[in-house]
Order: C-alpha cells, then sequence, then structure tokens
C-alpha cells in the first residue's frame, strides 16, 4: 500500500467517525466540533481526488463559514450549552428499513460497476480548467450572477437598516 492509500483510509475513517460521533452525541457542542472534523475530512478526499478547487471551496465556506456561524449561534443562546437533548424514536422501524434498503443498493451498485482509472496529467488544475471555462464560454452568466449577488446583497443592507431605523424610533 502506497502513502495516498493510507492517507485515504485514514481520512475515510476520520470522516464516518466523526459524522457518528456528530449524529449520536446529546451534547451540541461536541456534535459541532464533530461536524469540523467530518468537513474537515471530505475537503482532505477532496484533494486526494485532485479536486483542489472544490477542497479549498469545502475549507473556505463550510469550515470557515458555516461552522463558525453554527458555533457562534450556540455561544449567543445561553441555553443551547448546557442542555441536553433527549433522541425520540418516531418512526424506527420504518427509518431503519429505507437506510438498510438504500446501503443494500449502493454496495450492489458499488460491486457490480466497472471503475475507470484515471491518471491525471501533470500540469492539470481544475482551477485553472475551471476559470479557462467561465472566461471563455461562460463569462456573461457569471457577471449577471455576480451583479445579481451585489444587488442582493445591497437589498439585504438597506432592508436591515430600515428595520433598525423603524424600531430605534
Amino acid at each position: 500500500m502506497d502513502v495516498s492509500t493510507l492517507v485515504f483510509y485514514f481520512f475515510s475513517l476520520v470522516t464516518i467517525v466523526s459524522a457518528g460521533i456528530m449524529v449520536f452525541s446529546k451534547n451540541i457542542v461536541h456534535s459541532a466540533f464533530a461536524l469540523m472534523f467530518s468537513l474537515l475530512g471530505v475537503a482532505v478526499l477532496y484533494v486526494l481526488l485532485y479536486a483542489d478547487f472544490i477542497a479549498a471551496t469545502q475549507l473556505l465556506v463550510y469550515v470557515g463559514g458555516i461552522l463558525i456561524l453554527i458555533l457562534f449561534g450556540m455561544m449567543l443562546t445561553s441555553q443551547g450549552l448546557t442542555e441536553k437533548f433527549e433522541a425520540v424514536t418516531v418512526n424506527l422501524l420504518p427509518a431503519s428499513l429505507l437506510a438498510a434498503i438504500t446501503s443494500v443498493l449502493l454496495i450492489y451498485s458499488y460491486t457490480t460497476t466497472t471503475w475507470p482509472t484515471v491518471i491525471p496529467e501533470e500540469r492539470s488544475s481544475t482551477v485553472y480548467d475551471l476559470g479557462i471555462l467561465l472566461m471563455n464560454d461562460y463569462v456573461l452568466p457569471f457577471i449577471v450572477v455576480g451583479v445579481l449577488l451585489l444587488i442582493a446583497i445591497i437589498g439585504a443592507i438597506l432592508m436591515s437598516t430600515r428595520l433598525t431605523a423603524s424600531t430605534n424610533e
């Protein structure tokens, strides 16, 4: 086994174990930190798949943005850190049956599919390929989406300042 295979198995295990801890933990802080490790493990798996742009996006958006937002939300609410959550088992039989059927279908499709082996080129970069694609074929939709997002941000700022000004009066 080479090093990349060992790294793959290690971070696959980290991702699966931390996802299980996240789901089954009764402490919300432990769940949030387990979510962090799960998202980091997925980012490393993207790096191993030579998808460096998706890995960087995973780190910046999910680990850097969403997870920090969740942690701030937990810190700003006083009751979230001290209370334990109780799991309620509603519809346990249909959910278990659906999970078992899905697992069998996934294992069947994995074992019966012939997986092609693709060796990436030396200088191939997903960021470069994505940039060439965006700036050649999709430059107009790229600019339109950027302008729409700018308008949405300006509108959200204006709406929040109007709400703040009307509540202060």
